[in-house]
């Protein structure tokens, strides 16, 4: 059965410039996706057309990726925001025991559903804003038992919500308090969980926090080693506080992403622009940690390294569930024109899971596709709070109107 929507002005995203634009556009979707997409006046003839959806005019763009997330935790830290207001930083918190591990704290003692039930909420909130994949990160668990809980976790929001959801292992994320003064010892821990689940089912990429505060990155070569050995893929924090060297480490491994890269070098640029890595600007963490040190954006868009925008949705550096502020964030702190950030949330950031799929509008990728009110998409990012989908289409199906989930 063919579904045809007409009248639509169509950010498809396909062409490197002037945002794909189709002025008076068609799509014609089969089952889960787009059987063709272009300019009405071209629609082919004598299509066997069951169904007709007339748009009004509106915009449409492919479905929003939030390839960032950490959306599966317990507890939050609302104390800390308030200490950072009164002097303390981030790095101070982590050294005394808050910071990431306050939340694993918090995420070990709450239950299975309280922690599903949790990150249905927070998913429902970026289903409706647009969101039609999103990542999910564990690595607030930190035994074996808990960081599959969590990632089982994630995987259940795929078939409670009309999501898909990739998941990525992050164990290496902090020092557990059983681990004290062992970093070495809790990393071949982390490699030795992998397999186990992998197996599983549990596992679409491996992460870590390659930093000072974090791990170092030999201790993060370890991991990455253990990834390829199993044929997965890798992503990485990297430069968000300081120069840690992350980023060439990624590109040597070929990884999808790096994500922060305040302090990216030149030649972790180089390198990423060589691997093919996306570079993954995460303003949320940057603004809410009010850090003055931003990602050499010139030097990543003169490279040719591909940038996407991610929420980092987190208890600790970035409790936000808004991708669309996070546009706006990333034109006005990082200086990203309108096009890079909605480009960002969707070709780069599909790239930066390894989705081919997805991120424009074109035959043969996915129908998931979004309906605005608006009649341009740098409307997108001039708005900051208040702009909701008129619709949001999953694999050709309908799941939210007016900002309210059908599906």
């Amino acid at each position: 059965m063919l579904a045809l929507w007409r009248n639509a002005r169509l950010a498809t995203l396909v062409n490197t410039a002037a945002w794909g634009w189709i002025e008076d556009g068609a799509m014609v979707v089969a089952g889960q996706y787009l059987h063709w997409v272009g300019d009405a006046r071209h629609l082919p003839r004598n299509l066997p057309i069951a169904e007709e959806h007339d748009l009004g005019g509106a915009l449409v763009t492919p479905g929003l990726v939030d390839c960032h997330t950490h959306l599966v935790y317990g507890g939050m830290r609302a104390d800390e925001f308030e200490a950072r207001l009164h002097g303390a930083t981030y790095a101070d918190m982590a050294r005394q025991g808050g910071g990431i591990l306050s939340t694993v704290r918090a995420t070990r003692a709450a239950s299975d559903d309280e922690l599903l039930a949790a990150a249905i909420c927070r998913a429902r909130t970026l289903l409706a804003e647009g969101v039609t994949t999103v990542e999910i990160k564990s690595g607030y668990g930190l035994t074996c038992a808990d960081e599959a809980r969590c990632l089982r976790i994630a995987r259940q929001l795929a078939q409670r919500l009309p999501l898909t959801v990739c998941t990525t292992y992050l164990a290496a994320h902090a020092l557990p308090p059983e681990f004290a003064g062992r970093p070495d010892d809790y990393i071949a821990e982390v490699c030795a969980w992998l397999p186990e689940l992998h197996a599983a089912g549990l596992v679409d990429a491996v992460d870590a926090f390659c930093e000072h505060i974090g791990f170092s990155v030999e201790q993060t070569r370890r991991v990455f080693e253990t990834a390829r050995q199993l044929g997965l893929p890798v992503k990485l924090h990297a430069e968000q506080l300081s120069d840690q060297g992350g980023a060439l480490l990624a590109a040597e491994f070929g990884a999808l992403s790096c994500d922060h890269l305040e302090y990216v070098n030149p030649a972790g640029i180089c390198a990423m622009a060589q691997a093919g890595t996306v570079a993954v600007l995460l303003p949320g963490a940057f603004y809410f940690l009010r850090e003055t040190q931003r990602p050499p954006v010139a030097a990543l868009r003169a490279a040719g390294v591909p940038m996407a925008v991610a929420t980092d949705h987190n208890p600790g550096s970035s409790p936000t569930l808004s991708l669309l502020l996070m546009l706006n964030l990333a034109c006005t702190l990082f200086q990203l024109t309108p096009e890079e950030a909605l480009r960002g949330i969707t070709v780069h950031a599909a790239r930066a899971l390894g989705l081919a799929d997805r991120g424009v509008l074109a035959t043969g990728r996915r129908a998931d596709f979004i309906v605005w009110p608006l009649a341009h998409p740098r409307e997108l990012a001039y708005w900051f709070g208040g702009c909701r989908p008129q619709q949001v289409i999953v694999g050709g199906k309908e799941v939210v109107r007016h900002g309210v989930i059908v599906g």
